[in-house]
């Protein structure tokens, strides 16, 4: 497959508006507007601390990836700082999203599919562990809790750093919905 037509179904497969609608309505009825919110970037702290990722992030899929929650590497440890807001063709999330089930990448260029994406030469990006966040009346996916790394993992990482993802990511729902 080739990159163009890669970024293409990516951008696709998680986009459709029908679905976005659906989404945006059951984060609104919990409250959630997918902007920065600071019980998701404890999540997004915690997570980080117990993983080691430099990046953790609960990601609101809408027509843009909106990290509600965030944990960026401290500002001088010479990794780049990320925003808020990201294009849905970017990053492993809209993937999670449309899979509906979690994705383990202890080295991205393990996978042709995975290797090629903008985030592996914007930030240096070699490992992901991203769960997806399933509204559990509808089963309408609202969105990821992931991890990035710039190392690569060790293939025996890998289950004990997705178990601490799906960890974050049981936390988030219930935040969601106690709300």
């Amino acid at each position: 497959m080739t990159r163009d037509h890669r970024d293409l179904v990516l951008a696709t497969l998680s986009q459709d508006p029908d679905v976005i609608r659906t989404r945006r309505e059951l984060l609104a009825r919990y409250g959630v507007t997918g902007e920065a919110d600071a019980s998701f970037d404890d999540i997004a702290d915690r997570l980080a601390a117990e993983t080691g990722f430099p990046y953790t992030m609960v990601n609101f899929t809408l027509e843009r990836q909106h990290f509600a929650g965030l944990h960026n590497p401290p500002a001088d440890s010479g990794l780049p700082i990320v925003g808020r807001d990201m294009d849905p063709r970017h990053g492993w999330c809209p993937h999670v999203v449309d899979r509906r089930l979690g994705l383990p990448l202890h080295d991205v260029h393990a996978s042709r599919l995975y290797s090629g994406n903008p985030v592996v030469d914007a930030i240096g990006i070699n490992a992901y562990y991203g769960e997806p966040l399933i509204h559990p009346d509808t089963g309408i996916v609202l969105g990821t809790v992931c991890g990035i790394d710039q190392r690569v993992h060790e293939l025996k990482e890998s289950d004990a750093q997705m178990a601490r993802v799906e960890k974050a990511a049981a936390e988030v729902m219930a935040t969601i919905l106690s709300r």
